[in-house]
């Protein structure tokens, strides 16, 4: 959601929790999943500078509760101000993230009208309880030292889960996932509702064996510029997410528009098997 079209590694936003993470094990074990979604301008909210919105999302989850799991995403936006100005933006991005929160490698590239505008090329190891080492390819060529109680976008999804099947209603947390310059790192407010019940609106896509049993809970996580005090949030990202980390109804807020996101094609894939 940068540049409206970016994405945060909440990117990871549609799967990440795994069943041997953490000190708290989850019971439901993670999906590997392709899905496909379809954007549309969020009528519900009024739009400034903005007449029309459409876009994708294609999102693919690879891996294992071994072999760490690995995120490809592509984001498709195309915006109209209703001037006869029409502006395409095309995110793309790669990672993988270790089971332990612990290594990452990152990959993001940010087209608006098919120009580069954004770009970052990177691995992070975490550094003890304080931050992570991080080494950059790209924008350029630069060792970075985060500091303070950092988390992947993975091991954010993780915790949220963990903290929405304890009743917990709110998380705070710094996280990071590279984008857009392997350097900045946003301060986040997760509002976590109750679990959903009841299948009568639930699109085609959802209504598989894989999910039929499953919880799901309504989630809200504003992004903030690092600082103090009272803060407008840069972008919020809301969506109802089921135990295995499957996601669907996007809301994607920009401040100036809304987007609504229908999940359009699941396809759960099989997981890499542990080496014996």
């Amino acid at each position: 959601m940068r540049k409206y079209g970016g994405w945060s590694a909440l990117l990871a936003f549609a799967g990440l929790v795994t069943g041997a993470t953490g000190a708290a094990a989850q019971v439901v074990p993670l999906a590997t999943h392709r899905a496909y979604y379809e954007l549309v301008l969020d009528a519900t909210k009024a739009a400034t500078r903005i007449d029309s919105a459409r876009g994708r999302i294609g999102y693919e989850m690879t891996g294992g509760p071994c072999a760490g799991w690995a995120i490809t995403l592509r984001q498709v936006t195309e915006l109209d101000n209703g001037e006869g100005k029409r502006t395409v933006s095309d995110l793309r991005s790669i990672s993988w993230e270790d089971v332990n929160a612990k290594s990452y490698r990152f990959k993001t590239q940010n087209y608006i009208d098919e120009e580069l505008r954004d770009e970052a090329d990177g691995t992070a190891e975490r550094t003890g309880t304080d931050g992570f080492a991080v080494r950059l390819s790209k924008p350029k060529r630069e060792r970075v030292a985060l500091k303070g109680a950092i988390l992947l976008p993975t091991e954010h999804i993780r915790k949220l889960i963990e903290a929405a099947a304890r009743g917990e209603r709110t998380l705070e947390a710094k996280v990071y996932d590279g984008a857009p310059d392997g350097k900045k790192i946003y301060d986040t407010l997760s509002v976590l509702g109750a679990p959903v019940a009841g299948d009568k609106d639930l699109e085609e896509a959802v209504r598989q064996p894989e999910l039929a049993s499953l919880k799901r809970y309504p989630v809200t996580i504003s992004y903030f510029e690092p600082g103090i005090g009272e803060r407008t949030p840069v972008y919020v990202l809301g969506f109802e997410l089921y135990e295995n980390g499957v996601s669907r109804a996007l809301r994607l807020d920009y401040g100036t528009f809304s987007m609504k996101g229908e999940l359009k094609k699941l396809e759960f894939l099989p997981a890499t098997p542990c080496k014996r």
